[in-house]
């Protein structure tokens, strides 16, 4: 499945992440929306170290670009939650992790296309992608940040329900360990 474009609904689409996009992705790391809750390695090493082996194959999570209209407007990652041991074991702690469950992170990149709602659209549509993709999937879990209020309600919008909440290790080392666990099972 890498490698194809996902085509969904109207014109929203998801092409798989490649190097030439790094530019794109360093530019988005570096807004303040993005930047809050990304503590990402923005240099060409860090951008390659983080996703060169997606772009590969050699790491089991699968990134895209999401576009609307043809423009790049965020990011979507999936993977299954099995392929990271310590990462299972982390929200295992806190939720339970059906065998076949799968993870997604997302961002909306440039400033202009916050708050139209575009980020609840890549949520249902990659979503929606994912099921059809992975029929072995049973369920999506999503640890989001407690702060991260615009991350947690864009979930809640597009269905997922929070499960728990807890301690786990924060993606920016500025923040706190407070994280809720937000989940959707295949209907």
């Amino acid at each position: 499945m890498t490698g194809s474009v996902l085509q969904v609904e109207g014109a929203l689409t998801f092409r798989p992440l490649a190097r030439t996009d790094y530019p794109t992705l360093r530019d988005w790391l570096h807004t303040p929306h993005v930047a809050r809750w990304w503590a990402d390695d923005s240099s060409d090493e860090g951008l390659e170290e983080m996703y060169g082996g997606c772009i590969d194959g050699t790491e089991p999570a699968e990134v895209f670009v999401a576009e609307r209209g043809g423009r790049p407007i965020g990011l979507a990652q999936r993977f299954r939650i099995d392929a990271y041991a310590q990462y299972r074991e982390e929200i295992a702690a806190l939720a339970e992790v059906p065998a076949g469950t799968s993870s997604i992170d997302y961002l909306i990149g440039p400033e202009d296309a916050i708050g139209r709602g575009w980020g609840t659209e890549l949520i249902r549509a990659f979503t929606a992608r994912l099921w059809q993709d992975d029929a072995g999937a049973v369920s999506i879990i999503v640890p989001v940040h407690a702060e991260n209020l615009p991350s947690w309600r864009v979930l809640e919008r597009a269905g997922f329900r929070r499960v728990a909440a807890g301690h786990m290790a924060p993606d920016n080392p500025v923040d706190t360990t407070n994280h809720f666990i937000y989940r959707l099972d295949r209907s």
